[in-house]
């Protein structure tokens, strides 16, 4: 296995699998013709064989036992970081791979079939914590809590989401006061918090200004170390049991004025144009659990007889199967195309709300399907197939509810049509008879 970062694969006839470059991602992203036949660029496609291959090695033999004892895979992690893909699109000079948001896509959805998990693990230190970092923080952030993030040396995390609030993130009750000229003091308590008990550092999200309502948030790195931060139990979750889940609990935790990101009252927009980027995460992390469920169904009906032949020889064996790939294909491309949109600079919000919605509601369906097809077998921890079951359903809440989405899509289209103007079309003329 040859790292992403910064070097070249013998195996690849030295063609480097850098492709994020800003000029070279975007003149790849202007180019989009591919995408409707469903070819990546080569350097893409290695990244891609590279992840499939680290993912069957690696991954999937202990994906099971992860689950099953509620394990962080600590050794998998530390490979993910020796690869590059824990800060996949964090340019070099900040401790990144400097790769696209395409080549992410395609990475991670490879790690999560091999293992959820370490998908979600992967997608928020990339898309939760570097991201905003990267967009977001000056050059001095970026040396102290991004370098060592992006490289994977540690993991980061993202406070939101508060026990009393989750969809309505505006509703912030998490304070942050004015405690002399240099720095916050902050009270409150951030909920479901992906890494909790592995980061090192969180950004949190706090009120500034109560009178400002969201437009009074402000985003902080907080060194997760400093006084008055606690962490609260494991959650016992139904899926992605191999990622720790709790509450941040600050309790008059000073931050110094330095560690605020971006601009006071800037927190809202900081918070949503990361989700926008990270539900092509949770997309990819989706397909990867509905590939994962496609590839154990097949793979069962071909070996399972009933009738006197392969089960795979029974029409109703087929549907689902045939179900299962269209929507796996549909959603992927969905995927791609907000990754290719982002790497161009273009509006992706509504392509990357589409392609969320629709690879979740895919996985679940797929390991709903896959079940099925299993029987009994499907029933049992014996099989991957109650686990794919149990993973799938985050993905259709975290980074967004499906509800969520469709309220982003049909915003989105409502501000198109407003501004495109279309005329109604006119109604039938009556000939008189």
């Amino acid at each position: 296995r040859a790292p992403v970062r910064g070097r070249r694969c013998a195996s690849s006839s030295m063609l480097s699998v850098r492709i994020g470059a800003r000029g070279g991602a975007r003149a790849l992203a202007r180019s989009r013709g591919y995408l409707t036949l469903g070819a990546l660029p080569e350097e893409v496609s290695m990244v891609r064989e590279m992840a499939r291959s680290f993912a069957e090695t690696e991954l999937y033999p202990v994906a099971g036992h992860t689950d099953a004892a509620h394990e962080y895979p600590h050794k998998q992690v530390v490979q993910l970081a020796e690869l590059g893909l824990l800060g996949m699109m964090v340019p070099e000079n900040f401790g990144g791979a400097g790769m696209s948001s395409l080549a992410y896509a395609v990475a991670l959805e490879e790690i999560s079939r091999g293992c959820a998990s370490a998908g979600v693990i992967m997608s928020a230190n990339n898309s939760l914590y570097c991201a905003p970092l990267l967009k977001y923080g000056n050059d001095a952030q970026k040396t102290e809590f991004l370098t060592t993030y992006a490289k994977g040396e540690q993991v980061g995390c993202f406070g939101l989401s508060e026990p009393g609030n989750g969809s309505d993130a505006g509703a912030a009750t998490t304070m942050a006061i004015e405690d002399g000229p240099d720095h916050f003091r902050l009270n409150g308590t951030k909920a479901w918090i992906t890494n909790a008990h592995e980061a090192k550092c969180a950004i949190v999200f706090a009120t500034t200004d109560k009178a400002a309502k969201h437009k009074g948030i402000s985003a902080f790195i907080v060194p997760m170390d400093l006084p008055g931060f606690n962490l609260g139990a494991k959650e016992d979750k139904l899926g992605i049991r191999g990622s720790s889940t709790a509450n941040l609990i600050l309790e008059d935790v000073r931050v110094p004025r330095a560690n605020l990101l971006g601009k006071p009252g800037e927190g809202f927009k900081i918070a949503m144009t990361t989700l926008d980027g990270g539900r092509i995460g949770i997309a990819a992390q989706a397909l990867g659990i509905a590939q994962a469920s496609l590839d154990c169904a097949t793979k069962y009906s071909t070996e399972r007889k009933a009738f006197g032949a392969p089960i795979s020889t029974l029409y109703a064996i087929q549907l689902k199967l045939s179900q299962m790939a269209c929507a796996i294909e549909s959603s992927r491309l969905l995927t791609w195309r907000a990754a290719v949109m982002k790497d161009a600079g273009e509006d992706f919000i509504k392509e990357a709300a589409m392609a969320k919605l629709c690879a979740s509601e895919a996985a679940t369906m797929c390991a709903h399907q896959c079940i099925q097809v299993l029987g009994g077998m499907g029933y049992v921890s014996d099989m991957p197939a109650e686990r794919y079951y149990r993973d799938a359903r985050i993905t259709e809440i975290y980074e967004g509810t499906s509800e969520v989405q469709h309220l982003v899509i049909a915003g989105k289209l409502l501000k198109e049509a407003a501004k495109a103007n279309i005329p109604m079309p006119a109604a039938p003329h009556k000939q008189k008879h």
